[in-house]
């Protein structure tokens, strides 16, 4: 059972963030909240070592305020920089959390490029057009929604963490 929820809650939950963003241009703060409750749920109930505890929280405390100034100059949202900063409180401070950062600035980058093309480019047909979301999207006073590619990033880097390591050994 603890493994099934090793394997099901972080992903689920950054994938609905991920999407949500992409959709609503949005990140609700209860999806930051959630990811710290469940590592802190299942932490606990793993058993994580108190030295382990702390190299997790050592990967919010150095990747936050790289975000904060972020979110200062507006290069981010508010909530692309809390679910940044709760995925990394999950990847710790690790090889990994490098891997995500460098993934996520890497997709951060062709989203932008690819957007700004977009919108100063393409026309969106009209039946297109009335789909609320990707008319928000095309629209060139909207943001960019990093949490697409936050999540992806996240996605693709949560198997090589300690907690797949967790599991295996369960099997």
């Amino acid at each position: 059972m603890l493994e099934a929820a090793l394997l099901v809650v972080f992903p689920m939950l950054v994938a609905f963030g991920g999407a949500s963003d992409l959709l609503t241009m949005t990140i609700q703060n209860r999806v930051s909240i959630l990811l710290i409750a469940g590592f802190a749920i299942l932490s606990l109930s793993t058993g994580l070592p108190l030295e382990a505890w702390g190299m997790h929280a050592l990967g919010p405390l150095v990747v936050f305020p790289f975000c904060f100034v972020c979110w200062y100059f507006r290069w981010m949202g508010g909530g692309d920089a809390k679910f940044l900063t709760a995925i990394s409180l999950w990847i710790g401070f690790t090889p990994e959390l490098m891997a995500f950062s460098l993934l996520a600035s890497l997709y951060g980058m062709f989203l932008t490029i690819g957007l700004l093309y977009m919108r100063n480019m393409v026309v969106l047909p009209d039946t297109l057009a009335r789909q609320e979301w990707l008319a928000k999207l095309h629209d060139q006073r909207s943001g960019i929604p990093y949490g697409i590619t936050i999540a992806i990033a996240g996605l693709q880097v949560y198997p090589m963490t300690s907690w797949f390591k967790m599991v295996a050994q369960a099997y």
